[in-house]
């Protein structure tokens, strides 16, 4: 450890969401009162260097666009915007569009001096922009099968990126859905609340079970 560059040179990320709650489950939540606002499913934006199992960027918050945008923008201005070789992660439709404004290049449509309005700018891949998402197939509730989808580039060269990688030799979130597992208690989100911390140390009569009933944890 003590030998190696840090931050060091991180060349491959995974980005996945661990759920969890704060204070109570979605479920439990009403919408017209307002102490229910900052509670119920929550969830850990994560994205992780796994060869050198470094967790670069943390975003709490709800699964929403807006968040894995930020997520994935917070990580490239962390990497001083280098573009990484590789970028896995789940099938979550909002990472499509995140990594391609993040990563992809604007492109700005000429005006032609016709009446109407103008085409919008719109994202192009970047052609060193590799993506590609973990397919899982799934029966009566189960994986049976797990295969890669590539978003952006080809096969060829998403192969000759896993080729590079130190840890990976097949696409795959599994070295974040292992961070996953290993946070300590599984709800770092809530101990960053401070009300429902509170709150939950007012309902329950010891620490101990102030921390069990906190918030449930898993990921995705």
């Amino acid at each position: 450890m003590n030998s190696w560059p840090f931050p060091p040179n991180t060349r491959e990320v995974q980005f996945d969401e661990k759920w969890s709650f704060v204070g109570k489950k979605e479920k439990h939540c009403h919408p017209a009162d307002p102490d229910d606002a900052k509670q119920g499913d929550n969830w850990d934006h994560v994205a992780l260097d796994p060869e050198h199992r470094l967790v670069v960027s943390v975003l709490p918050g709800k699964r929403t666009v807006e968040n894995v945008e930020a997520l994935v923008q917070d990580f490239k201005e962390r990497r001083e915007g280098r573009p990484m070789n590789l970028i896995t992660s789940d099938e979550y439709r909002p990472y499509r569009q995140a990594i391609l404004k993040a990563y992809g290049q604007q492109i700005v449509p000429e005006r032609t001096g016709k009446p109407g309005r103008p085409k919008a700018p719109y994202y192009e891949a970047a052609p060193d922009l590799r993506y590609a998402t973990v397919h899982k197939t799934r029966q009566k509730g189960r994986v049976v099968k797990i295969d890669f989808r590539v978003i952006f580039e080809t096969v060829a060269a998403v192969m000759a990126a896993l080729k590079l990688s130190k840890v990976s030799n097949r696409i795959n979130t599994a070295f974040v859905q292992r961070q996953h597992g290993t946070d300590p208690w599984g709800r770092p989100a809530a101990r960053l609340t401070r009300v429902s911390v509170s709150r939950s140390r007012q309902r329950h009569s010891t620490p101990n079970m102030a921390r069990l009933t906190q918030r449930g944890s898993s990921f995705s």
